[in-house]
């Protein structure tokens, strides 16, 4: 087990150290905020109406679920255990200057996950059974149609399917069992069959069945949780301007962590940067699988509603943890399995405190394990598993979460965090290949519908393209089932009759 740790904990260090992830996670945020002229500040506003506003489906638009649906799926599988029990760990490990990097990494994180929703739509086919499916193990091989697109696409889907067990499965049932046990006195191993039995009858369901419980859990519980914070952060008023003192001060001179002040400060930012990873899954590539299946009009639309999950996760749900964490004292002297309950139950009258933390991380915890569990099910699928592939992920996938409720979970959360980095990088330079393809269609579809009250019709109209005709060309050349995609010339979809006239590049180089 000590030699197991130690490759894990070597592993850790290299994924997240200064030379790989680290940089590459929050330049490609940086680049594409940059090359996207900050579409996350300057739509914004459009964007939240989007994604919480009532719009009535427009005749035409395509898809499995809705796109609220599509968003509270995505929303409901980062929003869980990271926004809650991860904050904790991230503060007693790293700071409170932690919650600074983890803002950081949220804000250019809304540019990478407007990419990657965006090419999720646009990239989206149908699978087998003639049901819509996307994300970056399709993305990948369909934008970039050669043989490192295909690496890069089989890469992504084998880490997923192996992170789902950590990030999306063990790790919540985990934090599950042991807030019911600290707060309700349930055993971990009644939890354990619960949730086991309850994610496999969701799983049979499919997604719409997974979309149904994350739509009712979802707002209900951030509504919930975001009220008593507010509350406790409003009655330790006073303590606030220190909060805010000790997460900007301690950013860049960090709650010693040993090692020095350069060791600390890496360590500062390696937590905080990882964390908001783990929690808003901005580069991560997986908001986009759900985001790919939904009604929409135009893939700006739906990448713009999905960038704003980053900014409910992070922004919101995770700095109000942070506060309330911070203003109530208990972060330097608690337990961060059990920190956020605590704060909650000294910040809050009676014993609402833990009863609120514990109801909330249950069902956002719940409706986690649903997400990521349709996750892997997709890459299950990209990978050349057919119905019993998919029907023995599921088997697996819900013992998997009952065992998690009982297990000693040391390791899990360092074996989630390698897993989710080496997911991240095939994403992320899928993301930077393709960014010139993204910039170009969402300038002339913004030049063309700034208001956004074109109709479906009339985006396709003024996009100048035949979406059918395209994908019917991509499949063509790329079949996702084989190992040996076609390396012909493919004429790059978005803008085939621009002003320069048709827009051809070779296999591989769509983003140039």
């Amino acid at each position: 087990m000590e030699h197991i740790s130690s490759v894990i904990n070597a592993a850790d260090s290299f994924v997240w150290g200064p030379w790989l992830l680290l940089p590459l996670l929050l330049g490609t945020g940086l680049f594409l905020t940059f090359r996207l002229s900050g579409i996350q500040f300057r739509y914004f506003g459009k964007a939240m109406s989007l994604a919480f506003g009532r719009r009535s489906r427009q005749s035409g638009e395509k898809g499995e679920i809705s796109s609220y649906q599509a968003m509270s799926t995505a929303l409901g599988a980062t929003v869980g255990t990271g926004n809650i029990v991860g904050v904790a760990l991230s503060i007693h490990m790293g700071g409170p200057g932690s919650l600074f990097w983890m803002w950081v990494t949220a804000l250019v994180g809304m540019a990478s996950k407007y990419s990657e929703c965006f090419l999720g739509v646009r990239f989206r086919t149908r699978d087998k059974k003639g049901e819509l499916t996307g994300g970056p193990q399709v993305y990948l091989i369909r934008g970039i149609p050669n043989r490192f697109g295909w690496l890069l696409s089989v890469t992504f889907a084998a880490c997923a399917v192996v992170a789902t067990f950590g990030v999306g499965n063990m790790t919540q049932s985990n934090a599950i069992a042991a807030n019911l046990d600290n707060t309700f006195s349930v055993a971990p191993w009644v939890t354990a069959v619960v949730i086991g039995v309850m994610t496999l009858i969701a799983l049979l369901g499919g997604i719409k069945s997974i979309s149904k419980i994350t739509v009712f859990c979802v707002p209900l519980m951030i509504g919930l949780y975001v009220f008593g914070g507010l509350y406790i952060i409003a009655v330790n008023y006073e303590s606030l301007p220190h909060a805010i003192a000790l997460i900007f001060g301690n950013a860049l001179t960090p709650h010693g962590a040993g090692g020095g002040l350069v060791g600390s400060l890496l360590m500062t930012i390696q937590i905080g940067v990882s964390r908001s990873l783990f929690s808003n899954e901005s580069g991560m590539g997986t908001a986009s699988i759900p985001s790919s299946i939904a009604q929409t009009s135009h893939p700006v639309r739906q990448g713009l509603v999905s960038m704003t999950q980053t900014f409910v996760d992070t922004l919101v749900v995770i700095s109000i943890t942070g506060f309330v964490i911070i203003t109530t004292g208990v972060w330097e002297k608690d337990d961060p399995d059990v920190m956020t309950s605590h704060a909650f139950a000294t910040g809050l009258p009676g014993n609402w405190g833990g009863i609120v933390v514990t109801i909330c991380l249950v069902l956002l915890g719940y409706s986690t394990v649903l997400g990521w569990a349709y996750y892997g099910e997709r890459c299950i699928e990209r990978l050349g598993g057919g119905t019993f592939g998919i029907t023995t992920y599921r088997a697996v996938f819900a013992v998997a979460c009952g065992m998690g409720a009982v297990a000693p979970l040391t390791l899990v959360w360092k074996f989630s965090d390698v897993m989710n980095g080496i997911m991240a990088i095939p994403n992320l330079i899928g993301l930077l290949i393709l960014s010139g393809f993204v910039v170009r269609e969402t300038r002339r579809y913004l030049r063309h519908d700034p208001s956004f009250d074109a109709t479906t019709e009339e985006i396709d109209r003024f996009m100048g393209s035949d979406p059918g005709a395209l994908d019917a060309q991509i499949d063509h050349q790329v079949d996702l089932s084989s190992d040996h995609p076609a390396l012909e010339a493919v004429e790059e979809p978005g803008d085939p009759q621009g002003p320069e006239g048709p827009d051809k590049v070779r296999a591989g180089t769509p983003g140039h």
